[in-house]
């Protein structure tokens, strides 16, 4: 897939993974539209990116919201690249201090993780669907998932499981749309240094990126946005998760 000229709608696109990828898509010559919540610095962070860059405020788990991005991403050139770096950590056991984990809390980042990848990814398919092909592409689709999808931690319920969802929503979705000329990959990354990590205390990170065979530390956004890159250009890569991860193996806790 060309990247030049194409159209990238990137979600969780004010900060972490997917600010990484906006620039790395606009050195590229794309432009870039950051779909993100209303609260976040998206409206600064496109400034910064510069003019070929727009913010969208939105949530994920609207349909309206998702909507609207779809059809901003859409004006005045093709929706062609979709980003979907949205996502939250809420942590919680099965069974915590407090008792049974809260339903409500755990379809929370069901519906964020999960939900709103394919919020995304169906309503981007749609409007992608309807442009015309590029050297036998339309265009493509990455989602993010976790390692967490294979070894969910000790605490991870809801994390664990969203990510999986997104793991196992890959194929099927490639299969679908590949009739359309839309490729569909995911990418898992490892311990990584993300605005979620941020919150950490630094020790903890140290020890984390540690765990990390090799490169013995975390992993950095532009080295995902990289792989993103890769996977758009590509066109054999499709219906597939890549573990980004320096060989890491998640322990139980």
């Amino acid at each position: 897939m060309r990247i030049e000229g194409a159209h990238a709608l990137i979600t969780g696109g004010a900060s972490g993974l997917g600010l990484a990828t906006a620039r790395r898509l606009l050195a590229r010559g794309a432009r870039v539209f950051l779909l993100d919540l209303a609260s976040s610095p998206g409206e600064q962070v496109a400034r910064d990116l510069g003019e070929n860059a727009r913010f969208v405020p939105g949530d994920v788990t609207s349909v309206d919201d998702v909507a609207a991005a779809v059809a901003a991403a859409s004006e005045d050139g093709p929706l062609r690249i979709v980003a979907n770096c949205a996502g939250v950590a809420t942590p919680g056991k099965l069974v915590g201090r407090d008792g049974p984990l809260s339903l409500e809390a755990y379809m929370r980042v069901i519906s964020i993780n999960l939900g709103g990848t394919v919020n995304v990814a169906a309503q981007a398919a749609a409007r992608i669907a309807e442009t015309e092909p590029i050297d036998g592409e339309r265009g493509v689709i990455v989602n993010t998932a976790s390692v967490a999808a294979y070894e969910g931690q000790i605490g991870q319920i809801a994390y664990g499981s969203s990510k999986a969802g997104v793991v196992g929503f890959t194929l099927p979705a490639a299969r679908e749309l590949a009739r359309s000329l839309i490729r569909v990959v995911t990418i898992a990354p490892g311990l990584f240094e993300t605005p979620m990590m941020a919150g950490l205390p630094q020790d903890v990170q140290d020890s984390l990126g540690a765990a990390t065979p090799h490169p013995a530390r975390l992993g950095r956004s532009d080295e995902y946005a990289a792989l993103f890159e890769h996977i758009v250009e590509n066109p054999m890569l499709n219906g597939e998760t890549i573990r980004l991860d320096g060989a890491v193996r998640l322990a139980p806790k």
